[in-house]
């Protein structure tokens, strides 16, 4: 049960993820969440450095969508400027959301990453899709109502898994 919140790497942040390695696993797509893992989820729009980000994984030829469970209007507002496709109210941990942005890219599942800040959504949804998973730390130590929910049960499940040995890495923010 545990190994579905098991992501199949751990950064930092989207900027820690190496985009050469990721190519030479035959990566071409990344799929990722909005709110906290690329911005702060109050943050309406990209800073320079996440703007930059966005040009390197184009310039290396990736394609990216947002998969968030936010509503459209915030999601639209953050995507548009940067022509980048999304998906909202992806109801996240379905991995349906994941499926359907693979197939925008016209890419396969080996092909595609998915990158998050949450166990319980992002992860466990790309995991149970069958995608290559990579949790990031959360940009903001503040979250939305919903989400500070899910940040107590994420923070019991580090727990679990570490006391099982599932994981070698510690959470940054002191709650593993």
């Amino acid at each position: 049960m545990l190994k579905q919140f098991i992501p199949d790497q751990y950064v930092q942040s989207v900027y820690d993820i190496s985009i050469e390695e990721l190519k030479e696993k035959g990566v071409k797509g990344i799929i990722t969440d909005l709110d906290n893992t690329l911005v702060e989820w109050d943050r309406a729009e990209a800073t320079k450095e996440l703007t930059a980000w966005f040009k390197k994984l184009r310039d290396h030829d990736f394609q990216i969508v947002i998969v968030s469970n936010n509503n459209e209007a915030r999601v639209k507002k953050f995507a548009s400027p940067h022509n980048i496709t999304f998906i909202y109210r992806a109801r996240k941990p379905s991995s349906r959301a994941f499926k359907t942005a693979c197939n925008l890219m016209n890419l396969k599942r080996e092909e595609t990453v998915v990158v998050g800040d949450q166990l319980l959504t992002d992860i466990l949804g790309g995991n149970r899709g069958g995608f290559q998973t990579i949790l990031v730390v959360p940009v903001a130590e503040n979250d939305g109502f919903f989400t500070k929910f899910n940040r107590r049960i994420e923070r019991r499940v580090f727990q679990a898994m570490k006391r099982k040995g599932l994981i070698e890495w510690e959470k940054s923010d002191g709650s593993s």
